[in-house]
């Protein structure tokens, strides 16, 4: 009777354990690693002037890709949280307006950003959180096209956030994330005879797995 009793009892508390390993909460000094699968879309439209300021007629527009990014986060505190996301996308320039639509560059381009975030939810299954933070723009790997000469100028941003994260098994999650990022970079075509600013201001809209330590 002893031994059922103290079967019975193990058996309680395995299930127990369990259940309370059933997903891994967020708490101070979780590190997270994030495997997404991102859009950025940028959606610019912006004149093209001459050297002087006068309208060209045309427009510098900038097309989206999809990448795959990884995102690293740190609970300094089981709510506060900071994240920063590497990964590199290409997209096309193209000059529009009237008969015109000619691609004028294809670039690379390096968008790291960094936000602090906060998590109402830390411990629950479906946890949402918001952010906000600072990015960079570097354009790298520029291809000119159709006999332009294009170049876009590095600089710094700010991004604002919003996403859940859904507990699997264990420390798993699904993630999914939105970022706006708002960025303009100043371009010179063909020498700087012809000029734009280009207010990109993409979403980063983002959907992956990740996995809590």
């Amino acid at each position: 009777m002893k031994l059922a009793t103290l079967v019975v009892a193990a058996l309680a508390a395995t299930a127990g354990h369990a259940a309370a390993q059933e997903f891994q909460p967020k708490a101070a000094g979780t590190f997270v690693v994030t495997a997404r699968a991102t859009g950025v879309l940028t959606d610019a439209s912006d004149p093209i002037t001459t050297a002087a300021g006068a309208a060209s007629g045309l427009n510098a527009e900038v097309g989206d890709d999809v990448m795959p990014t990884l995102g690293f986060t740190y609970f300094f505190t089981d709510k506060i949280a900071v994240e920063a996301i590497l990964g590199t996308t290409q997209h096309e320039v193209r000059a529009r307006g009237g008969a015109t639509d000619v691609a004028v560059h294809k670039t690379w381009v390096l968008p790291p950003v960094v936000t602090v975030q906060y998590h109402p939810l830390p411990a629950a299954k479906v946890s949402p959180y918001v952010g906000a933070g600072v990015n960079a723009m570097i354009f790298y790997g520029g291809d000119d096209k159709n006999g332009f000469s294009v170049d876009l100028d590095n600089g710094i941003g700010w991004a604002l956030q919003a996403g859940a994260d859904v507990a699997l098994q264990g420390p798993w999650a699904l993630n999914l994330d939105v970022k706006k990022v708002f960025f303009k970079t100043d371009a010179s075509i063909n020498g700087g005879a012809l000029k734009s600013e280009v207010n990109l201001d993409p979403w980063v809209v983002s959907a992956g797995v990740s996995r809590r330590f």
